[in-house]
């Protein structure tokens, strides 16, 4: 009799276990409101054959400001301000508006959205899934758009607490990139 009532209590226990989901991510995330790190990128594109590696300085901003600057191997900027993305390359620079580029719009959202804690913005544009606790958690986004899930097959974001420390995007044609990311100060950056 003992065994039975324990063999019942054990499946019950673990289904009352409390899960870690987006709308606990995000509102930790959220509680952050500017940010600055630096930046290390590995991009494997299969067409080459080869790794290129980037690296540099990332901000944000909440609500919707998101800066990239890589500084080598060469110096390009892509700033997000709402629906405005700026893109630099030395002297020269372009401004659209963000939903007239949504294969770049799709990877500026899932960043700029997982670092300010913007649930609705996620919650909209991907399917996503939370794994793991308030200390170390990966957010996995597929585009729900079938059209842009054609370029970007997924983009995986893992981090610690409120900082964002690491994003894969994997992209349709087999091409991927990771980048780790490192806080400029303790408890300050994405």
């Amino acid at each position: 009799m003992r065994v039975g009532a324990l063999a019942i209590a054990v499946p019950c226990a673990a289904a009352a276990a409390p899960t870690f989901d987006l709308a606990q991510l995000t509102a930790q995330l959220a509680r952050v409101k500017a940010g600055e790190a630096s930046f290390v990128e590995k991009r494997r594109v299969e067409i080459l054959d080869r790794t290129l590696e980037s690296s540099g300085r990332l901000s944000f901003r909440a609500p919707d400001t998101f800066v990239r600057e890589t500084l080598k191997p060469r110096r390009e900027k892509l700033a997000v301000s709402g629906n405005l993305l700026t893109m630099s390359l030395g002297d020269r620079s372009r401004t659209v508006q963000l939903d007239s580029a949504p294969e770049a719009a799709v990877i500026v959202e899932a960043v700029r959205g997982t670092l300010t804690g913007n649930r609705e913005a996620l919650e909209r544009l991907f399917i996503a899934e939370v794994s793991g606790s308030a200390e170390r958690w990966s957010l996995e986004l597929v585009p729900r758009d079938m059209r842009l899930r054609g370029q970007v097959a997924s983009v995986r974001l893992n981090g610690r607490e409120s900082m964002v420390r690491e994003v894969h995007v994997m992209l349709a044609d087999g091409d991927r990139s990771t980048m780790t990311i490192e806080p400029v100060s303790a408890g300050a950056g994405p």
